[in-house]
């Protein structure tokens, strides 16, 4: 994967992953979380995932999100796992292609952020 260094990650995009693609090592992962809001490393199935709840009041907020994520995510080629409930949204990321953490994850989770609140 080539990325542009020093680019934002809001102006880099996902490139396609394949199970040879490369999964970045824990510290620079660490070091891509810098870049984010409110982003956390968590471990689920023995993997470490990208992990962001958002609180909302009610449900239609959360629904609001999940569309706006979903139309990004088509763009991008690369699909988070969403999981909504009443007054929230959990986003979770991981390429699953590679079976791990990419630098797609971090692109994906940064633009999310610059989507506007419902």
């Amino acid at each position: 994967m080539l990325f542009e260094m020093g680019t934002p990650l809001t102006q880099q995009r996902c490139e396609a992953c394949t199970p040879e693609t490369p999964t970045l090592p824990r510290d620079q992962a660490e070091a891509l979380l810098n870049e984010l809001n409110g982003w956390d490393l968590v471990e689920r199935d023995g993997k470490d995932w990208l992990a962001k709840t958002f609180k909302f009041k009610g449900f239609m907020p959360g629904v609001v999100l999940v569309n706006r994520i979903a139309e990004l995510a088509e763009r991008e080629g690369h699909h988070p796992d969403l999981e909504l409930a009443y007054g929230s949204l959990t986003v979770r990321l991981l390429t699953h292609a590679a079976g791990g953490l990419t630098r797609n994850d971090f692109i994906l989770a940064a633009k999310i952020d610059r989507i506007p609140p419902p």
